[in-house]
């Protein structure tokens, strides 16, 4: 097991940069957290789903995902967190601003909480992604069952997990409780290890 400590700066600061078996050539996994990025959650009041709905296209320009999906990224995005939630990302590190723009936005329509010091994001690219992550997921990642736009919440090696895809390098990201990422990332290390995996700081 990979011997790091976890920090809200960065979550691989003390992992080796590239570990791989000689000959492998590039590696096939690539590691990244996602740092500087706020997160909240938004959950639509009662009575209030339809309302919010137009809000959000008037306000951000897109709809938000009513199944298991997630919008482009942009400077804000929604990934769906199950039956009138979603997450909400922010291109920017504070949390609290954030979280009191989305909800001057959403005002009355929608309750929304900081979740940025409580989650870690890490992102997980490379032709070999879903090799590595199929040793532990219980999602099915073929292109054909999962693909551009698609989320999931679920459990990675025990851990709890919400993740979605944003491209067909494949490009996965991963947001689990803060206090769980370390072995999230120890259990990743060591799947993507045959496949050569590069962690990017």
């Amino acid at each position: 097991m990979s011997d790091f400590t976890l920090t809200p700066a960065s979550s691989l600061r003390s992992l080796p940069t590239q570990l791989a078996e000689p000959g492998l050539g590039a590696p096939g996994v690539i590691i990244t957290e996602r740092t500087g990025v706020s997160l909240c959650q938004v959950l639509a009041r009662k009575g209030a789903h339809v309302q919010l709905a137009e809000r959000a296209v008037e306000t951000f320009d897109f709809a938000l995902p009513s199944t298991p999906r997630c919008t482009a990224p942009a400077p804000i995005s929604f990934v769906w967190a199950g039956p009138s939630q979603w997450l909400a990302l922010g291109e920017h590190g504070d949390g609290q601003a954030f979280a009191a723009s989305l909800s001057s936005s959403l005002l009355g329509l929608a309750s929304v909480i900081d979740l940025s010091d409580a989650r870690a994001i890490v992102r997980i690219s490379g032709p070999r992604a879903r090799d590595a992550l199929a040793k532990g997921l219980l999602v099915d990642l073929h292109p054909s069952a999962f693909g551009t736009g698609d989320a999931a919440v679920t459990t990675v090696s025990h851990i709890g997990v919400h993740f979605w895809q944003l491209d067909t390098v494949p490009t996965y990201e991963f947001t689990m409780f803060r206090s769980f990422a370390v072995a999230f990332c120890e259990w990743l290390v060591e799947a993507s290890a045959e496949f050569g995996v590069a962690v990017s700081k």
